[in-house]
């Protein structure tokens, strides 16, 4: 006997209600992003301190004219998957550009920095292998890793100790790989990446880095075999890429699925990224600027250790963080609230984020204001 299925629209409206209790629903806010790190948001001028362009290289008019004329030249999109007919010129330009930049061997663009770990990492182990990761690894190394089939261990947060006893538990398996990230994308610190490396050698493994928030940024001497990194953020265009050995980035175009069977990047996009590399290296004025900024609401608030452009203020409860947020962007200042699951449980957060386009006294003002809401919450 054929039973009919519930209702989908009821059933998605008892979840959103249970996540709206929660304080965990979501809500997309239209914005318009322009110099100086303003922003158009519901009708009204407000600066943003939670994008990640740390550079402001999205509205770099090097950047945007080059995309422009590359839309004129190839079109507005791919047409196809890479391995078909969507391998326009510019990919291979990009890859050896971020091959060089990188110091590797070779490196391959994805469509997105989600997407070149969920292809990579699975291209790297599969059934039988093992994977040990930072427990604060992003959600693309975790998809990644399940996606692989390889026994995933996580180990307390920068601790090489923990990674090295986790690495321990190999029991025979043929491939182990240690992820982490190099800059962390909520609590911007650093990974241990020397001691890391040290620790995977003497398990006979790998390391692979996300180094999505530190290129352009913080000059990092990284050792890892592979290393992904992101197009989105501080080259402030789009896509994802893989570097590594040339053997491996070879590999990756046969067996990483989210690159075979995913459309290219368009061709504006491609080339506003070399463009954007290529005022990373001219102006590397701009990484030590967006670092300035961060030190200095660091010192402002009381912070000493900063060491990205990552600067998290943590409130622990959810709502705590949703009240400061609220109360920022009536000040004209948008810093969004980050919450479970996306941090642990009882660490949700302002994720402030700088770039070298912001002004020294909203940097001031920002800092005053965070320090109020602190001792609002501390009452």
């Amino acid at each position: 006997m054929s039973k009919d299925p519930p209702d989908l629209d009821e059933v998605s409206a008892t979840r959103l209600r249970l996540l709206e209790e929660r304080g965990l629903r979501r809500h997309l806010a239209p914005t318009e992003r322009f110099a100086a790190g303003r922003v158009m948001r519901g009708g009204r001028p407000i600066v943003s301190f939670c994008d990640n362009d740390y550079l402001g290289l999205s509205i770099h008019p090097r950047v945007i004219e080059a995309g422009v004329e590359a839309a004129r030249k190839y079109g507005a999109g791919a047409g196809a998957a890479r391995l078909v007919t969507g391998d326009n010129p510019l990919n291979e330009k990009l890859e050896a550009r971020l091959a060089e930049i990188k110091k590797m061997p070779a490196a391959r663009v994805f469509g997105s920095g989600y997407l070149a770990n969920a292809g990579a990492i699975p291209a790297l182990v599969g059934a039988g292998d093992l994977i040990v990761m930072d427990e604060l690894c992003h959600a693309s190394m975790h998809a990644g890793a399940r996606l692989s089939g390889a026994r995933v261990l996580t180990f307390a947060h920068n601790s090489v100790a923990a990674a090295a006893q986790a690495l321990g538990q190999r029991d025979g398996t043929s491939h182990a790989v240690l992820l982490t990230e190099t800059v962390f994308s909520m609590d911007g610190d650093l990974a241990p990446l020397n001691g890391l490396h040290a620790a995977a050698q003497a398990a006979g493994a790998w390391l692979m880095t996300d180094d999505a928030h530190g290129l352009g940024v913080v000059a990092l001497d990284n050792p890892a075999e592979v290393q992904m990194g992101t197009l989105s953020k501080a080259a402030g265009a789009y896509g994802g890429y893989v570097a590594g050995p040339a053997n491996f980035v070879e590999l990756m175009a046969s067996r990483a699925r989210t690159f075979v069977y995913a459309t290219g990047l368009p061709p504006g996009v491609l080339a506003s990224a070399l463009t954007a590399l290529d005022v990373m290296e001219d102006e590397p004025e701009l990484g030590a600027k967006a670092l300035s900024h961060a030190r200095l609401f660091g010192l402002l608030i009381g912070r000493d250790k900063v060491e990205s452009a990552i600067v998290p203020v943590i409130f622990g409860e959810t709502n705590a963080a949703m009240s400061a947020s609220s109360m920022l962007a009536d000040q004209g200042l948008l810093v969004t609230a980050i919450r479970p699951p996306t941090v642990p449980e009882g660490t949700a957060r302002l994720r402030v984020t700088f770039s070298a386009r912001h002004e020294e006294a909203d940097v001031r003002r920002l800092a005053a204001l965070v320090l109020k809401t602190l001792e609002g919450s501390a009452k």
